[in-house]
C-alpha cells in the first residue's frame, strides 16, 4: 500500500509539473495586451497627435483611420494632461507619433484629400508647415512596407515622391484632379492598375505639349489617365500591373525642373484628364479608397 501511495504521489507530481509547464508556455506565447484607444496614452498600435511641436503638450491617441476630426457630433479632443488638453484636434495638431506599424498619412482636408504629410512606422516628427494647425484627418495605410506605397508602384523606386495629392494645390489656382508623382526625367513609369490603352498622345516638352496616356479597366469601370510622361504604349495595348508604360518627362510642363507624372483615376471610360488648373470644380471622385483597395499606401510627399 505504501508503494502504491508513493507511486500515486509521484504521478500527481508529474501531472502538476506538466500543467505548470503548459501554463508557462501559454503565457510565453500569449499576445501582448492591446492598446486602449482614446485614453490619452500613446501605445503600440496607435497613431497619436500632439498639441505642441516635438510631440509635447496634450495628446490624442487613435487606433485607426479618422476621415474627419470633427464628425457630425462633437469633435475629437486632446486628452492627456498638458497644453491644449480639451481642445479639438482638428486644425490644432503640431506633431505626431506613429506606433501603428503601418504608414500613416495626415490630410489637410477631411475625407482624405488635400495636401498631405506622412509618418513611416515608428516615426515621430513635427507636421509640415502647411499642415501644422491645419489638419482634418488621417489614414492608416495598408502596410508598413515601402514597396506598397503608391509612388513606388508608379516608379519602382523608393526615391520617388508624391508632389501634389488629390485636391492638394496650395499655390496654384483650381482643384487638382489627380496625384502628381516625381522621380527623375527619364525614369521608367509603371502601371499600378491594369487595363487597355484607349488614348495615347505623345505631346512635346514645354507648357503647350501635354502628353496623355489613358488606360481603361473594364472590370472596375475606371480609367487611369497619365499626363506629362513620354508614353511607350499604343492604343489597344493590354497593360498589366507593373508593366512599363513610359518614362518621366515634362510634356505639358513649363520646365524640366517641374517634371512629374500626373496619375488620375476617373469613373467610366475616359480619354482625357479632367481640367485642374484654373478650374474651381472637382469632376473626379476622391481616389484614396480606390488606391488603398488596390493595396497601396498613400505615401509619401516632399516639398
Amino acid at each position: 500500500m505504501r508503494w502504491i501511495r508513493t507511486k500515486r504521489r509521484a504521478l500527481l507530481a508529474l501531472i502538476a509539473a506538466a500543467l505548470t509547464g503548459a501554463v508557462t508556455a501559454l503565457a510565453l506565447v500569449a499576445p501582448a495586451q492591446a492598446a486602449t484607444p482614446r485614453n490619452g496614452v500613446c501605445e503600440t498600435g496607435e497613431f497619436c497627435l500632439y498639441y505642441n511641436s516635438d510631440t509635447s503638450g496634450s495628446l490624442s491617441d487613435f487606433a485607426g483611420s479618422i476621415s474627419n476630426y470633427t464628425p457630425s457630433t462633437g469633435c475629437y479632443k486632446f486628452i492627456s494632461a498638458g497644453a491644449g488638453q480639451g481642445q479639438c484636434v482638428k486644425n490644432n495638431a503640431a506633431s505626431a507619433k506613429n506606433l501603428t506599424g503601418r504608414y500613416v498619412t495626415v490630410f489637410y482636408n477631411s475625407g482624405y484629400s488635400g495636401p498631405i504629410d506622412n509618418f513611416s512606422p515608428g516615426a515621430d516628427a513635427n507636421l509640415r508647415a502647411y499642415l501644422k494647425n491645419q489638419n482634418a484627418g488621417h489614414l492608416v495605410g495598408v502596410s508598413g512596407t515601402a514597396s506598397d506605397n503608391l509612388e513606388y508602384a508608379v516608379y519602382h523606386s523608393s526615391s520617388a515622391n508624391i508632389t501634389a495629392y488629390f485636391d492638394g494645390y496650395t499655390t496654384t489656382s483650381g482643384r487638382h484632379e489627380g496625384v502628381d508623382i516625381a522621380h527623375a526625367v527619364g525614369a521608367a513609369v509603371y502601371a499600378p492598375v491594369s487595363g487597355t490603352v484607349v488614348r495615347m498622345t505623345e505631346g512635346a516638352r514645354g507648357s503647350g505639349g501635354l502628353s496623355t496616356l489613358a488606360v481603361y479597366n473594364s472590370s472596375l469601370d475606371k480609367t487611369v489617365v497619365y499626363l506629362h510622361l513620354n508614353p511607350s504604349q499604343g492604343v489597344g495595348a493590354t497593360i498589366s500591373v507593373g508593366e512599363q508604360i513610359g518614362v518621366e518627362d515634362w510634356r505639358g510642363v513649363s520646365s524640366s525642373g517641374g517634371a512629374h507624372t500626373h496619375v488620375e483615376m476617373r469613373n467610366g471610360r475616359q480619354t482625357a484628364a479632367a481640367p485642374s488648373v484654373g478650374d474651381p470644380t472637382l469632376s473626379n471622385p476622391n481616389p484614396s479608397s480606390f488606391w488603398t483597395a488596390r493595396g497601396y499606401n498613400i505615401c509619401c510627399q516632399f516639398g
